[in-house]
């Protein structure tokens, strides 16, 4: 991707981006808790990121608005249609990857 200009790859970025969040909209059986297991990052980092990269430039995006966003409604109604209760076994394996990344960062 070094051969493209910066406007080029800045649209290529935000096209996979937006594809990102289509598929993550359509995969809504895929938790948050799945993705920090998997991945360690989940929907709501996603929302994060947004706010820190519009704080970056200068830019107002509220954290609320950014979650209605990635989640493709307000964050309260994706919850209550779609978010199930943590098994016991995706917080053992939650913890086991966080405990993991503590002891790499030592």
């Amino acid at each position: 991707m070094q051969h493209l200009d910066d406007a080029t790859r800045t649209e290529l970025e935000a096209a996979a981006f937006r594809h990102l969040l289509k598929h993550l909209d359509q995969h809504k059986e895929v938790q948050n808790i799945d993705l920090m297991i998997l991945a360690d990052f989940c929907r709501n980092c996603l929302s994060k990121w947004l706010v820190a990269a519009a704080e970056e430039r200068g830019a107002e995006l509220d954290y609320e608005a950014a979650r209605e966003y990635v989640y493709g409604m307000p964050y309260s109604e994706w919850k209550e249609k779609h978010q199930a209760p943590a098994t016991p076994e995706q917080l053992a394996a939650l913890e086991a990857r966080q405990q993991a990344k503590k002891e790499a960062d030592q």
